[in-house]
């Protein structure tokens, strides 16, 4: 079959990202169709025929503000000479028109700003200054933008989400039904031991002797509870990451011997930062969440927010706990019931042995194979 790839933009590494660089290896010749690409913000596809339009003229820094641009890009796209598109997407990409072929939506969870985070998006847009006016013309304008964002969900053939949660958004908001195929995670580089042994800081960030957490640092990822966790429990945390938040955590923790901040490192290293760690802090709701399970895989126990995706692969007890609320002080208590408990690392590790890539590619093409038919 020709078949094409499409994805809502390409311009920093996350999920969404990985989920569609496995795909593109299973597909490796077909054309991915996307709003901006930026290659310094990821280097991973430059072996692909990336296809961008109009919207690639417009600053990356503006990519939030494009929503209804990348609305129109998407349902305009002539895809008509392939027989199968697959569009990997959490906002616009689904939009595309597939007349002569079959159309397999991996939707992570319906557009986020639109339905399930429309009031956290209200309360704090991210444009600092900004925020005022943005919210002002957002709240104007979300009727016809949800209005678009349903009558594209109903475009796709088949559904696919990664995990119950986003299953039953997708049903709550598209009325659509979906088939779960969990993304891939990259087990065996976080599982293995590897000869790459980082140096403690200080005294204090020596193996078992701290918390990690590792994220895109943007406002709705709530890594400020971690630090503000921490820093109330007075145990001491590793941020890895960078993002429009990065200045404002800094700042929170400015004083403290208890944060540490490191830079975006290879997954070789992560691993080994992983691995010794005392446990990982996941206080973000997400429909699935690759980073914590990523850290399982390498044997670090997980503190979670008991939302969202997290609920498919922790088993409270056995590779990690939960927390209620989305608080600093729910998640502080939580990390010293955490402490109360042992976890045996071997197990941790075992317990995401199921969310490989190898699963990842023979679900997936048993999804594709039975819409083909």
């Amino acid at each position: 079959m020709k078949t094409a790839l499409v994805c809502d933009w390409l311009t920093n590494v996350g999920g969404a990202e990985k989920v569609l660089l496995e795909i593109h290896k299973m597909y490796p010749d077909a054309p991915i169709y996307t709003s901006q690409y930026d290659k310094k913000g990821i280097d991973w596809f430059r072996d692909a025929d990336v296809r961008t339009g109009k919207l690639q003229k417009y600053p990356v820094k503006l990519r939030r503000f494009l929503g209804p641009l990348r609305q129109r890009y998407f349902s305009k796209l002539d895809l008509s000479e392939y027989d199968l598109v697959i569009s990997v997407t959490g906002a616009e990409a689904k939009a595309v028109n597939v007349p002569n072929g079959k159309h397999i939506c991996y939707c992570h969870v319906p557009t986020q700003y639109y339905w399930g985070m429309y009031d956290d998006y209200v309360k704090n847009p991210g444009f600092g200054i900004l925020n005022p006016f943005v919210r002002f013309f957002f709240k104007l304008f979300v009727g016809p933008l949800r209005k678009a964002d349903l009558k594209a969900a109903q475009k796709p053939d088949q559904f696919v989400t990664i995990s119950e949660y986003a299953k039953e958004q997708i049903k709550q908001y598209y009325g659509r039904d979906a088939i779960i195929v969990h993304p891939p995670v990259e087990i065996g580089t976080f599982s293995e031991r590897l000869k790459c042994a980082w140096k403690p800081f200080d005294a204090h960030f020596q193996p078992f002797a701290y918390y990690i957490t590792t994220s895109r640092q943007v406002n709705w990822k709530r890594i400020d509870l971690a630090v503000k966790a921490c820093m109330m429990a007075q145990r001491y945390l590793i941020v890895i990451g960078e993002g429009p938040e990065h200045k404002k955590l800094v700042k929170m923790a400015e004083g403290s011997k208890h944060i540490k901040f490191l830079k975006v490192m290879n997954k070789e290293k992560l691993a080994e930062y992983l691995a010794d760690a005392k446990g990982y802090l996941f206080p973000s709701l997400e429909p699935f969440g690759i980073a914590p399970v990523e850290a399982l895989a390498a044997g670090c126990p997980v503190i979670a927010y008991k939302q969202g995706g997290a609920r498919d692969y922790i088993k409270e007890g056995k590779n990690g706990i939960f927390f209620d609320e989305q608080t600093a002080k729910s998640l502080a208590e939580a990390i010293l019931k955490f402490e109360t408990k042992k976890f045996d690392r071997e197990k941790v590790k075992k317990s995401v042995d199921d969310f490989d890539t190898k699963r990842f590619d023979e679900e997936l093409k048993a999804v594709i194979k039975k819409v083909s038919e």
